[in-house]
């Protein structure tokens, strides 16, 4: 890929006013974003905007973030894109199970900073 070729990155996030920091600051770093309010439209985003990350939360409209992710998974196309898990759940199975669906991180909303998640989408388009 080009070096100028900007990262894309998918945020699917129900929370309008967190989706909006979101993609304001990704796109400050310099990322083109695109932004999806449920699962079905994170889904149907992934398809057109082919994203080179993408930045999920779990309690969404539609389709949770799971189905989302194994979706994500399961696709030839899709799978080996990068999955942040951006949630309030905190609880151990609920962290466990992101994993085994194969996200590459999981953030606790409260525990990170807007600039934490920067940090992490950075690390992992690395």
């Amino acid at each position: 890929m080009d070096e100028n070729t900007k990262k894309k990155i998918l945020v699917v996030e129900d929370d309008r006013s967190l989706q909006n920091a979101l993609a304001e600051m990704i796109s400050q770093e310099g990322y083109e974003v695109s932004s999806a309010f449920d699962g079905e439209e994170g889904l149907k985003k992934i398809g057109e905007f082919m994203p080179d990350l993408v930045l999920l939360d779990i309690i969404l409209p539609k389709k949770d973030g799971y189905e989302v992710l194994a979706e994500i998974k399961k696709n030839e196309k899709t799978k080996n894109i990068p999955v942040l898990i951006l949630t309030n759940l905190e609880e151990v199975d609920n962290v466990q199970k992101a994993l085994d669906l194969g996200a590459t991180t999981f953030m606790v909303k409260s525990d990170f900073s807007l600039k934490d998640v920067i940090g992490k989408v950075r690390e992992s388009l690395k």
